[in-house]
C-alpha cells in the first residue's frame, strides 16, 4: 500500500508544495511545530532514510541544503532538520525554521490561508 507521501507525490493527496524536482518533493507538514515546517521527500518510496540508494539519497540532501538556505533567507531564522523515521513509512527530512512560536512537542493550528501564505513566501524560485 503507497505511503501518505507517496499519494502526494501522485497528486491524489493535495498538499503546500514548495518544492519539487525530478527526484524530491517538499511540502508544508500539515501538523507543524514551527511555521514554515516543511518536509522533504524523495520520489521513490522506500521506509527508512538509510534504505534510499546513494543517488536517491544525496539528491535527497541536496535539496534539504538548498531548501535550508532558501528558507533562512525569507523567513530569517535558523533551520532545524529533523529526521525521525518513525511517523510515515516513507524517508523524509523535516525542515524547522526556528523561532519565537516553536516549542518542543506543540503543534500549531493554522487555517488554510496561513499555510497558503506560508507556502507563498518561501516557495523557492530560482
Amino acid at each position: 500500500m503507497a505511503s501518505v507521501f507517496t499519494k502526494i507525490i501522485q497528486g491524489e493527496i493535495p498538499c503546500y508544495k514548495v518544492y519539487e524536482d525530478d527526484k524530491t518533493l517538499a511540502f508544508l507538514d500539515i501538523n507543524p511545530e514551527t511555521k514554515g515546517h516543511t518536509l522533504v521527500v524523495p520520489k521513490k518510496e522506500v521506509d527508512k532514510i538509510y534504505e534510499l540508494e546513494d543517488e536517491d539519497y544525496v539528491a535527497l540532501m541536496q535539496t534539504v541544503k538548498k531548501l535550508s538556505t532558501y528558507m533562512e533567507s525569507k523567513l530569517g531564522a535558523r533551520i532545524l532538520w529533523k529526521v525521525v523515521g518513525t511517523d510515515v513509512p516513507h524517508a523524509h527530512v523535516h525542515l524547522m525554521p526556528l523561532d519565537e512560536s516553536w516549542e518542543y512537542g506543540k503543534t500549531l493550528k493554522l487555517t488554510p490561508e496561513e499555510f497558503e501564505q506560508i507556502r507563498t513566501k518561501i516557495e523557492y524560485r530560482e
